[in-house]
Parts: C-alpha cells; sequence; structure tokens
C-alpha cells in the first residue's frame, strides 16, 4: 500500500512543512523547517492532471479526448491549474 504525503492539517486544515529528511542507506537525518515543493501542494487530482498533460505532450486536444471533456474545459482547468502554482509561488 503506497501512503501518500498530506498536504495539509488533519487537525486544523493548515499546510504542512516538512521538518526532518532521513536517508535509509547510510542513516543520515536532516533537520530543519523546509517548504513542500509546489508540485507536491497540488491535490492529488491536479498532480494527476499534470502527468497526464507532460504524457500526452501538452496537446490540450489529445488532453480533452483522455479525459472525455470538451477542448475549452480542459483549457479552463488548465488556467485554473496555472493560476493555482502562480499563488503558490508567491506565498513561498
Amino acid at each position: 500500500m503506497d501512503k501518500k504525503l498530506p498536504i495539509s492539517c488533519p487537525s486544523c486544515s493548515a499546510g504542512l512543512k516538512v521538518k526532518s529528511l532521513y536517508c535509509e542507506n547510510c542513516e543520515t537525518t536532516i533537520t530543519g523547517q523546509f517548504e513542500l515543493p509546489v508540485l507536491l501542494r497540488l491535490e492529488p487530482r491536479e498532480q494527476n492532471f499534470i502527468l497526464d498533460f507532460i504524457q500526452c505532450s501538452g496537446s490540450l486536444k489529445l488532453m480533452a479526448s483522455k479525459l472525455n471533456l470538451s477542448y475549452p474545459t480542459v483549457r479552463n482547468m488548465l488556467d485554473d491549474l496555472i493560476g493555482k502554482i502562480k499563488n503558490l509561488q508567491h506565498h513561498d
């Protein structure tokens, strides 16, 4: 079973930060306070959209066919995702 990395606090819904990283090979631990990368702060469905988009070579026409949606709907989904990514980057 693959565990998914949580991006928000289950108690208060605030965004989570990384506090430590661990190397299983040499047992090194790095501690501190680190931001999650922008792509990891997206919802799983948004991450999947990006993966599908890349696999479709950036073709919205192929994405529309794959998702069984209209081209304008997929274009709007991409525009919304672009806006969210820009917003997340400005808060870094």
